[in-house]
This record gives structure tokens, C-alpha cells and sequence, in this order.
């Protein structure tokens, strides 16, 4: 079984790109082909280092530079919406975000419901008139004591549901700031508008899970996608693609039937023995069941949990070394100062051969520092364990 899931283990790394970190190619084709071949990049407003979005194309592309995200978007090969959470998607899958924002459309989420759509159309006639829009240019020349109707809950319900129904895409980011342009105006000429059916959704959802991962579960495949109707569809897709030889089936992992690619898992080759600090958002760790089944590692972000209840830290990156998840460690980086403090480090791999492990994570934690711009490398905190 331990050879098994060495191999499955190894399996899933490959199709995440983060077996060889030349996969996907370099610079912005690089990041474009990255983003086409996971299917989302999760977008992250937490900046206690590099933003998650950033943190997760970097570690797979070789000459990735923050500013690409801005380039990909402004040339419409990706859009900004929503997978499981708010990410960055390609563009050729955007007929897929379609029954989601008719959804929100038609008032059937529990979300942004109670809108004022008189301040919709408002801030909808605003940005047809005048072009793209940041937040912060938009007012409607009534202040409230506390400024603009931006600090009105109203006001920013009736943005998101511009954008969550479609009407506005984000057309660019200034940090985390977002510019707001017609939807017309952000898609490319020729695009597929058609609604797919529940079981081409079923297949798109499929396909995704497959190429990026590999080696998956049905949980995995229906993640945060409740109800019967894509749960039915789902299942015959898989039917199917089993029947066809495309996939097949494996003893259950974390409690859910599991399939791989047969075609990957033939042609899976061995991996260098490298170091990396993994975002808590990347794509190889958000099913945490099955991260805990395949891979041994539970995992738990704790800058949710309360300070006192904290085992390993308010934002622990997980370390991972060759096809094993061997620890934790907890940074921030001090900008102002240029300095990127190590806070604590768990190692958790009692079999783990420090000979080979510290210089090589000595190496890329300089290195992540740096692509944090903190070049000055805090070790105080951790000093004594790592060079005792």
C-alpha cells in the first residue's frame, strides 16, 4: 500500500505542476497555460506574505511576475468569478459561470437578496457612460456622515450583485482594489454565451477535476455543489468515463469512492527531491479529506481560529519535500522593513533526513522571502532547532 500511494502521491504533485516547475512553461504563457490547466487560481485578500493567487502561480511557473494576472486579464484569456470561492478562471470556461450568475439573477441564492436595484441601474448607467470605474470613483452625490455611498452596506451589495449576476467583470486590480468595466466590454468577440446543460456542467466539473488532480474523489468532484440534479449527473459522467477507459475506479479515500486517470497513472515519472512552501489556498490542498487520505496530512488554516486555540500558527504554510507534506511553517513579511520573519517551524516527518532536507528548505525559504521583496531573512525565532 506504501508503494501505492508513493505513486498516486506522485500522480497528483505531477498534474498540479508541482512535480517539475517547468510543466506549464515560463513567464506569462506560462502563467496562461498554469491557470488553463488547473482550471481556477483561488484569489486571496489575505497578505500576511505574498497573496495566495500570486504565491500559487509562482511555485508552478519559472518567471512568473505579479503583474501577469493584470496582462492575462486585459488580453481576455481569464476572468475573474467564482469556483468554490473567488478566483481567477479561463476564459474559454466562462459559459460555465453562467447558470450561477442567473442564479444570483433570478434571486434563487440566499445571497444578495433585499438590493437596491434602483442603485444597481445607478451605478450600471454610471459605467456605461463613463467607462471602467474604480469603487472608489463611484458616488452618487448623496453623502451619508460617513462619506460616499460605498460605506453604505446598499452600495456595495448592489456592486457585488452587478458582478455576481454578470453585468460588471473586473477588468483589472491596483492590489486588491478592483476595476469594474461592462461585461460586454471584458469578453473577447466570438465567445460561447450558451447556458450548458446540468450534464455538460457535470462533464466541465469532471474534466477540471481530472486533468488538475489526476487522482480524485466524487466528494472532490462535488465540492460545495449540493442537490440531486448535478449529484445524478455526476454520477453517469463517471459511469461513463469508466466505461470508456478513461478512468477507474480506487478503494475509497477519506471515505469517498476515488478514481484516477488511467492514462496519467501509466505515465508517471519520478520527481526531483525539492523543497516547497505551499500556499494555504493552492489548488493541492483544498479537499482536505482527501489531502488527509492520499498524503497524511491534516491541515487546518488558523488565522480563523481563535489566538488561544492555535497549535502551529496564525498563517502555516505547508511545507512540502519531494511527494510528502513533512511540516509547517509560520512567516510574515515585514515590508516596511524588507524583512521576512520566520515566526515557528513543525516539522512533523520524524523519518525526514535533515542532511539533505535543511539545505535545500534554507535555500527556498530564501527564496520565497525574496519573492515576498524581503530579502532579509529572520530566522531568530527558529534558529536554535534548525542549527542546534
Amino acid at each position: 500500500m506504501g508503494r501505492a500511494f508513493s505513486h498516486l502521491r506522485r500522480l497528483a504533485l505531477s498534474r498540479q505542476g508541482l512535480a517539475s516547475q517547468r510543466r506549464f512553461g515560463v513567464g506569462l504563457a506560462g502563467t496562461k497555460k498554469a491557470i488553463e490547466h488547473l482550471g481556477y487560481v483561488q484569489i486571496d485578500t489575505l497578505a500576511v506574505v505574498e497573496r495566495a493567487h500570486h504565491h500559487v502561480l509562482w511555485n508552478r511557473v519559472p518567471g512568473y511576475d505579479t503583474a501577469h494576472l493584470n496582462r492575462l486579464t486585459a488580453e481576455k484569456c481569464i476572468f475573474e468569478y467564482w469556483f468554490h470561492a473567488a478566483s481567477y478562471l479561463p476564459m474559454r470556461d466562462y459559459r460555465f459561470a453562467l447558470p450561477r450568475m442567473a442564479s444570483i439573477r433570478n434571486g434563487e441564492s440566499r445571497y444578495l437578496n433585499d438590493v437596491d436595484t434602483g442603485l444597481m441601474d445607478e451605478i450600471l448607467a454610471r459605467v456605461r457612460s463613463e467607462g471602467a470605474l474604480r469603487v472608489r470613483d463611484i458616488d452618487t452625490g448623496t453623502k451619508s456622515q460617513n462619506g460616499s455611498w460605498w460605506n453604505w452596506g446598499p452600495g456595495r451589495r448592489a456592486l457585488d450583485k452587478l458582478f455576481m449576476q454578470g453585468d460588471l467583470m473586473v477588468c483589472e486590480r491596483n492590489g486588491m482594489e478592483k476595476v469594474y468595466d461592462l461585461a460586454e466590454r471584458c469578453l473577447p468577440e466570438g465567445i460561447d454565451l450558451s447556458m450548458p446543460t446540468m450534464e455538460e456542467y457535470a462533464a466541465y466539473l469532471f474534466d477540471t477535476t481530472r486533468r488538475a488532480h489526476g487522482v480524485f474523489t466524487l466528494k472532490q468532484l462535488l465540492h460545495l455543489r449540493p442537490g440531486r440534479p448535478i449529484r445524478d449527473a455526476m454520477r453517469a459522467i463517471v459511469d461513463d468515463r469508466i466505461a470508456a477507459g478513461v478512468v477507474k475506479p480506487l478503494d475509497p479515500v477519506g471515505g469517498s469512492p476515488a478514481y484516477v486517470d488511467v492514462e496519467a497513472l501509466e505515465n508517471v515519472s519520478r520527481m526531483r527531491k525539492r523543497v516547497q512552501i505551499v500556499s494555504p489556498f493552492d489548488n493541492v490542498l483544498i479537499h482536505r479529506d482527501r489531502l488527509s487520505a492520499l498524503f497524511g496530512f491534516e491541515y487546518r488554516l488558523e488565522c480563523y481560529v481563535p489566538a488561544p486555540k492555535r497549535v502551529f500558527g496564525y498563517f502555516c504554510l505547508p511545507i512540502l519535500f519531494g511527494n510528502a507534506f513533512v511540516g509547517r511553517i509560520d512567516c510574515k513579511a515585514r515590508r516596511a522593513e524588507r524583512r521576512f520573519e520566520v515566526l515557528s517551524l513543525h516539522l512533523e516527518d520524524r523519518s525526514l533526513d535533515m542532511d539533505r532536507f535543511l539545505p535545500a528548505f534554507t535555500a527556498e525559504l530564501q527564496r520565497f522571502a525574496e519573492f515576498n521583496a524581503c530579502p532579509q531573512l529572520d530566522l531568530a525565532a527558529i534558529q536554535g532547532r534548525l542549527f542546534h
